[in-house]
């Protein structure tokens, strides 16, 4: 079932959603695929779960 959802969840990243996840196993593999997939996303961690919020490259660049 997480594998389910962690997929899910990573392909909202993919297309450029937001995605929330509670347990900490789910949020661990999907940090794991965040790394394996090389995509730009901010992690808003609480202590009842996490926001996966994928960053634009203008959300990162520096201006000059």
């Amino acid at each position: 079932m997480e594998r389910i959802m962690r997929e899910q969840k990573v392909n909202l990243l993919k297309n450029g959603f937001s995605a929330y996840a509670e347990s900490a196993e789910l949020i661990r593999l999907i940090k794991r695929d965040i790394f394996n997939y090389a995509l730009n996303v901010f992690y808003d961690e609480t202590s009842s779960g996490c926001w996966f919020i994928p960053l634009s490259s203008e959300d990162t660049s520096e201006s000059v």
